[in-house]
């Protein structure tokens, strides 16, 4: 099953290579075993937005596909429609969840272009997925700096190691790369992505810079190198990449040659 937003496809293009995607009647499971705690790895993904009624129809559904499984303890959903958001806001926002609405913004490979400002003084690099394990875990403690202060930074710390540890597998499949911008002088981890590259798509994953390093050019510098570093090694004729409708980064992605493709909405309650 491949979405029609390409969000959504990449998004699925990303997930674990054990992820177990079924097809009902008018939405789709999916599951990422090896990472029961992912809220957008595990949820129900509906052709459509939802309606009057849906909010305790569509609860139902999850309750039932998911009975099996009690590390689920979230409820996510998706719909497979950009830029409508439907009866969102009264069906779920009203009662708990929270309402994600993000931009997609799509780059051909060659239309990604450096930044006037990009920073220099770093040293962009792949990540070996056999090795290189104490940069790994540079990474791991990055985002879990970065994680939303709502979650426990034990349990963040556990949702990362395992999802990065099922990235590792994409790339040690050859369907991509993590990448890190290093401190010439130190050697500390300054920012770092994912990219995953599946039929020619690659999907950036979790770009972030430490606090130390914001405002430096520094991210740029890596999103640009490695979008050519995917399409030289792995194939990426196009790139997406993902943010926060509010989020400032949107306007950083436009000026490296993004162009905002869809909006994309999901709801979630942890």
């Amino acid at each position: 099953m491949t979405p029609a937003s390409l969000v959504r496809a990449t998004d699925l293009d990303t997930l674990p290579l054990d992820r177990v995607v079924a097809r009902r009647d008018g939405y789709t499971v999916v599951r990422s075993p090896s990472n029961p705690s992912h809220y957008w790895g595990n949820l129900l993904l509906f052709d459509e937005p939802p309606g009057d009624g849906d909010g305790e129809r569509w609860e139902a559904l999850f309750e039932g596909e998911f009975r099996d499984e009690p590390r689920v303890a979230h409820r996510t959903f998706a719909w497979d429609r950009a830029g409508v958001v439907g009866r969102a806001r009264e069906e779920f926002v009203s009662r708990g969840y929270e309402l994600d609405e993000s931009i997609g913004l799509v780059a051909a490979a060659g239309e990604v272009r450096a930044h006037p400002r990009e920073n220099r003084d770093v040293a962009v690099r792949a990540l070996d997925p056999h090795g290189d394990e104490a940069l790994w875990r540079a990474v791991i403690e990055l985002q879990v700096d970065g994680r939303d202060r709502g979650h426990d930074e034990a349990d963040y710390r556990s949702f990362t190691h395992a999802r990065l540890a099922d990235r590792r597998a994409h790339f040690r499949a050859g369907r991509g790369a993590w990448y890190v911008a290093l401190d010439r002088a130190t050697g500390a981890v300054a920012a770092s992505c994912g990219v995953v590259v599946a039929d020619g798509r690659g999907r950036f994953q979790v770009v972030d810079t430490a606090d130390a390093y914001r405002r430096r050019g520094i991210a740029s510098r890596l999103i640009v190198d490695a979008a050519a570093d995917a399409a030289r090694s792995y194939g990426a004729r196009q790139l997406v990449i993902v943010a926060d409708a509010a989020y400032h980064a949107v306007s950083l992605y436009e000026s490296l040659g993004f162009v905002r493709t869809e909006r994309v909405f999901g709801l979630c309650r942890w």
